[in-house]
């Protein structure tokens, strides 16, 4: 039964790589390997001989002699532990997505515009660098590129030019988003999973992030592309008056989050929501529509037409809520049973150490760089969900720093290798080969820089 779970876990894997091939949305065999996994373990639970606590992270001694009722209660118990788990990063990301689509419902992302005075692609290259590493680190890296792709389409017309703009957009957010735990699904998934903590996670990240980013950039700067300038039209008046105040205001809400967290100990989620709400109610003020955010019956049909908020929760990004689920719950399936578990043991035997001690054991350098760029060819989600099942180190190990630098940057290397990518594949019509042959060794130099100054600040902090 266990080589059957792995087999469906590979297939359904294969066909969230292949999903541009297949012309199928990755949530669909996200959510039909989870269903169909766990489905199964209910009908093998008798022939299950270890089973995996993720409480205490360690496995549970006879298993084997349990009756088929207490096995049952015991997965039905799993289920639930790991649905919590899961759905406080989905709630998180929701809340998350909803502010940043009220600011833009009032275009306050068109602020960021008003920066921009120079007409030199060079300075343009690093304002927008930059902004992609500081954006990605407050509304995640995927927004952040989808804002300033948005912002570079109305300021440079010439495609081939932009099309370099966006790959090294890809890459800086990606760079911006491993040092946030805010920042990117990986990071946020290793917050709240009580692996990182903020403080600490950005102490030991933003330096090797920001290397990731400097070295493509500073390379680029260079190439005959970033060379003249580029013609300026002229400027579009903002829809909103409340723009700016928007955008200030949202921002500064999702930092808050992080704040909250510490302070009260509660889960991340919890500080969005009421980030959320405060950003809502300033939303629903600013705006001509005035009824409850609640009501749904018909005759609010509308009035919610010109709410912000009932506005902002129609565009968010649900498919994306739902291979987050369907996966995450699939690795948990893979968890319960232990597999994650004794393949962690057996990569800790079998590779070659090469330093990173960790409570007593080591666990390769190698390893985690290996993981960096498979998330470059894999999605990074199911990896890191993973990781989390495969090692036991306690929270701000310097493991789960280096997971975080590598599963956030690895997928730059690649166009398909993470979410900003592939929005920017969207958005742009990037061609996978295109940015193979012009980005992706532009990529791969920023991520080896990046790692060797974490491990250099490793060993000499």
């Amino acid at each position: 039964m266990e080589t059957l779970l792995v087999v469906i876990f590979v297939v359904g894997y294969l066909a969230i790589t292949l999903e541009h091939n297949l012309k199928i949305d990755k949530l669909i065999p996200a959510l039909a390997m989870m269903a169909i996994m766990w489905a199964l373990m209910t009908f093998g639970l008798d022939s299950f001989t270890t089973w995996f606590d993720s409480g205490s992270h360690a496995l549970l001694e006879n298993f084997g002699a349990l009756g088929h009722d207490e096995k049952m209660h015991l997965l039905e118990e799993t289920l639930l532990h790991h649905l919590g788990k899961t759905s406080e990063i989905l709630v998180f990301l929701l809340g998350a997505m909803t502010i940043v689509e009220i600011i833009d419902y009032f275009d306050g992302f068109a602020t960021i515009k008003t920066f921009i005075k120079t007409r030199s692609k060079k300075k343009i290259l690093w304002i927008f660098s930059f902004l992609a590493f500081i954006l990605s680190a407050i509304i995640d890296n995927l927004t952040a590129t989808i804002v300033l792709i948005s912002i570079l389409q109305k300021i440079i017309k010439d495609r081939e030019t932009r099309l370099w703009f966006a790959g090294l957009i890809v890459v800086a957010a990606n760079a911006g988003g491993a040092w946030s735990p805010i920042g990117d699904v990986t990071t946020t998934m290793l917050w709240i999973g009580n692996k990182v903590t903020t403080a600490l996670l950005i102490e030991h990240l933003l330096i090797p992030s920001l290397v990731c980013m400097v070295i493509p950039s500073f390379i680029a700067s260079f190439l005959p592309v970033f060379k003249g300038e580029i013609d300026v039209e002229d400027e579009e008046p903002s829809k909103s008056k409340y723009g700016s105040t928007m955008l200030y205001l949202g921002l500064g809400a999702i930092i808050f989050v992080p704040i909250f967290k510490t302070i009260t100990h509660l889960p991340p989620y919890v500080g969005m929501m009421l980030s959320l709400a405060v950003v809502a109610t300033f939303a629903e003020i600013y705006s001509n529509a005035k009824f409850s955010i609640s009501n749904v019956d018909g005759e609010s049909d509308a009035a919610s037409h010109h709410s912000p908020v009932h506005s902002a929760l129609t565009k968010i990004e649900l498919p994306s809520i739902l291979f987050f689920l369907g996966i995450l719950m699939a690795v948990a399936a893979l968890e319960s049973l232990g597999m994650l578990f004794n393949f962690a043991e057996g990569l800790k035997q079998g590779m070659p150490l090469m330093g990173t001690e960790m409570a007593g054991t080591q666990v390769s350098d190698l390893v985690i760089l290996l993981l960096g760029i498979g998330s470059a060819i894999i999605d990074n989600v199911p990896l890191v969900a993973a990781s989390l099942g495969m090692f036991s180190e306690p929270m701000d190990d310097q493991l789960w720093h280096f997971i975080a630098y590598s599963a956030g940057t690895g997928g730059s290397m690649l166009i398909i290798g993470s979410a900003a990518g592939v929005v920017a594949m969207g958005m742009e019509k990037i061609d996978f080969f295109w940015y193979l042959k012009k980005i992706s060794w532009l990529a791969l130099l920023g991520f080896i820089g990046g790692a060797i100054c974490y491990m250099l600040m490793r060993n000499l902090f």
